[in-house]
């Protein structure tokens, strides 16, 4: 395995570039752009790659499927870490090219749900087709299939063209999730401002199934922050849950609810207990009554005791 190698979505001037850049240990790295996210997950599988960094939840279009559906198929990897980023448009063109010139604009397409007020206003006429990512359609317009891309300002000097307009964005403070994914390991030592996420596969549908699930976080006192569905390819109706909750495996609330979904489900995917992005323990609300690590050791000591006939 190249421990020296990052892989991310490319190619050159993406977000995900952008975001990779910001973590201090991208300085030490050889940074490798791939034309998607399954290969670069697949590139951390194949020992290519130490890690990936890939897009995975967007404040405005919600989940990056495809890297939910990478993470919950093939062979398993974890989340080592998470990198928000500020996600604000600028419209690429080539040298000379003036907003009545664009008839055809692209981008990837979860940019457009982005920028979709934008383009009604100012462009209503001009043609979108997708790319594979923002920066490959800033590419394309250098190639002169289109006439004009939204990516990230920074992707202008690279590809040799200009931002015709900058700041674009229909939704103010609009975020990108990016997540760092390796090879399984043990995870890291909580910090008490943790994420765990998971993925869970319910075993039959029938009334109240997710609710069983659900009821595994609330009992415990454990914080649900997303949840997803996504399709299992096996037909019509059948689903997994993509998880993430407050907290780490090694807490007692997040690790017995684990332990509770892997009791009733079929398969549970542990796919990370990381820290939160942006988050100090100082900022998290404190835990319910009954949900800490001694309301879970003085619990078990107390049932000892009622078995010993010393309650």
């Amino acid at each position: 395995m190249s421990a020296s190698r990052y892989a991310y979505l490319g190619p050159e001037g993406t977000f995900t570039e952008a975001a990779l850049r910001s973590m201090p240990e991208a300085a030490t790295r050889e940074l490798v752009p791939m034309v998607s996210v399954p290969v670069a997950l697949d590139a951390v599988r194949s020992g290519a790659a130490a890690a990936a960094l890939v897009p995975i939840e967007n404040s405005v279009e919600g989940g990056v499927t495809a890297t939910l559906d990478e993470l919950a198929t093939g062979e398993p990897l974890m989340i080592y870490r998470e990198v928000l980023l500020s996600i604000s448009f600028a419209l690429l063109v080539r040298p000379g090219t003036a907003l009545a010139d664009i008839k055809t604009v692209t981008g990837h397409p979860v940019a457009q749900p982005q920028v979709r007020n934008w383009l009604a206003a100012n462009l209503p006429d001009a043609v979108w087709e997708s790319a594979a990512s923002n920066a490959d359609g800033a590419r394309l317009v250098q190639e002169g299939r289109y006439d004009a891309a939204f990516a990230g300002e920074f992707a202008a000097a690279t590809y040799g063209l200009e931002p015709l307009v900058t700041d674009i964005h229909d939704a103010q403070n609009a975020m990108t999730r990016f997540v760092l994914a390796g090879r399984p390991a043990r995870p890291a030592a909580r910090t008490g401002a943790d994420k765990t996420s998971v993925v869970i596969w319910l075993g039959d549908d029938h009334p109240g199934a997710l609710l069983e699930l659900l009821q595994e976080f609330s009992a415990r006192g454990v914080n649900m922050m997303r949840i997803e569905s996504r399709p299992t390819g096996e037909g019509i109706g059948r689903y997994c849950f993509s998880v993430d909750c407050e907290g780490h495996i090694t807490d007692r609330r997040v690790g017995s609810a684990l332990m509770g979904l892997k009791r009733i489900c079929p398969k549970v995917r542990f796919l990370g207990s990381y820290p939160q992005a942006g988050v100090v323990p100082e900022e998290m609300a404190p835990l319910r009554h009954g949900t800490s690590d001694e309301a879970f050791t003085e619990a078990a000591e107390w049932l000892a005791r009622c078995q010993d006939g010393r309650a």
